[in-house]
């Protein structure tokens, strides 16, 4: 069975992505400070059939992430890298002249230098990962877009869609492209290249991270990077950046899932995407 590793995982996104790997038979090594609500999480999980490790944890610290890859390592390896877990720096978020510079490197730690770290552990894993040829779902982009929409609504090829940009401009068109090891899914953000009040430091760690993961497509082209932007969620996150907003009108974690799940089960290649109306689009593009 395929492995994968998510961080943040006991509510949001992090929790909603395992429960959908968990039911395709994923084996799942997941982690988030609070022990109980990761518990709790855990419980869900294995109840969908899932092989479960739940370690709390903070991951700025690094034992904890040598152990998230250590039990990856026992489940069989690492077919899935998942950077989901967060921070804002400022609780409520606050203009940058107010800006706490210890949140600030609270942010940086764990929105950019956590997920390098724990990349890093797990490169040679993820390296490894004969994720391709083992689930048989995975089709990867050999002759149609890197768009990610419903079936048969593919666009003309193009091999290096983010070259404007930089991203991916030095890999090839050989099938390592694509990537023929493991994946990393990196969640970002729209503060990471839009400037809204009150989403500076948080916007600018989420922006370090982008250029991360466009680095490590480059460097790793093995290997499947994909940054994304899920778009507006009700989470509490959002819920602790914004308190006096209603976000009530905005969609719940769940409904970003299936866009996630296609840029898995499709092989997309590395870059930067935005889920928009149920689907993920490549940086640049628009929603059919």
């Amino acid at each position: 069975m395929p492995v994968a590793v998510i961080t943040g995982a006991s509510k949001g996104l992090g929790r909603a992505l395992a429960g959908a790997l968990a039911r395709r038979g994923w084996d799942l090594v997941v982690d988030a400070r609070s022990a109980g609500p990761l518990e709790e999480a855990a419980r869900e999980l294995r109840g969908a059939g899932a092989r479960v490790v739940a370690l709390p944890g903070d991951v700025t610290d690094g034992g904890h992430r040598a152990a998230l890859v250590a039990a990856a390592r026992e489940l069989g390896g690492l077919d899935l890298l998942v950077n989901n877990a967060s921070a804002l720096g400022a609780e409520p978020l606050v203009r940058l002249a107010d800006q706490p510079l210890a949140g600030l490197r609270r942010a940086l730690e764990v929105n950019v230098v956590a997920p390098l770290g724990l990349t890093q552990e797990a490169l040679s894993l993820l390296r490894a990962s004969s994720y391709r040829s083992s689930y048989g779902e995975v089709t990867p982009y050999t002759e149609e877009a890197p768009y990610i929409g419903g079936i048969g609504k593919s666009e003309a090829y193009d091999p290096h869609p983010y070259s404007e940009n930089s991203q991916n401009a030095k890999l090839s068109d050989s099938p390592t492209y694509v990537g023929a090891g493991g994946a990393v899914l990196t969640l970002s953000s729209d503060a990471a290249v839009e400037a809204y009040a009150t989403w500076g430091g948080y916007g600018a760690a989420k922006a370090a991270l982008d250029q991360q993961s466009a680095v490590l497509a480059v460097e790793e082209p093995g290997l499947r990077v994909w940054w994304v932007d899920p778009g507006d969620m009700r989470t509490d996150l959002y819920a602790a950046a914004v308190p006096d907003d209603d976000d009530s009108g905005r969609p719940l974690p769940e409904t970003v899932v299936p866009a996630l799940l296609v840029l898995l089960d499709r092989a997309a290649p590395s870059g930067r995407y935005t889920v928009a109306a149920g689907r993920a689009v490549p940086e640049g593009r628009s929603p059919r």
